[in-house]
């Protein structure tokens, strides 16, 4: 397994998320979004299995704080722009992709 972990530390689904692969001895590499967002190719390889409309956080306080809510943008360019618009986690195994807290789904990774 190649687990990747995108998130931010202080975000609790992304801990959760964490705990989960960490208590089942699972390695992870772990990217903090607030630190280096993800790049151009990760996206594409995302998007080939979720949606760029899922992948945003419409609800989050960056959305909000920018007031995209009343603004027409190019999806692609503003997540790549500003790393802190992804809803997280995002948890990538190879070609596998699950976006939040999915338990049941990386079980069936194991």
């Amino acid at each position: 397994m190649n687990v990747q972990i995108f998130g931010t530390k202080g975000c609790s689904e992304t801990r959760k998320a964490k705990r989960y692969f960490k208590e089942r001895r699972i390695a992870f590499h772990f990217r903090d979004l607030n630190e280096k967002g993800i790049a151009k190719g990760e996206l594409e390889n995302i998007t080939r299995v979720i949606p760029l409309e899922e992948l945003i956080d419409r609800e989050g306080k960056q959305f909000k704080k920018r007031n995209l809510q009343f603004m027409v943008f190019d999806l692609e360019e503003e997540l790549l722009n500003d790393s802190l618009l992804f809803r997280t986690p995002i948890v990538r195994n190879g070609k596998e992709v699950t976006v939040g807290y999915k338990p049941e789904v990386w079980k069936g990774w194991l």
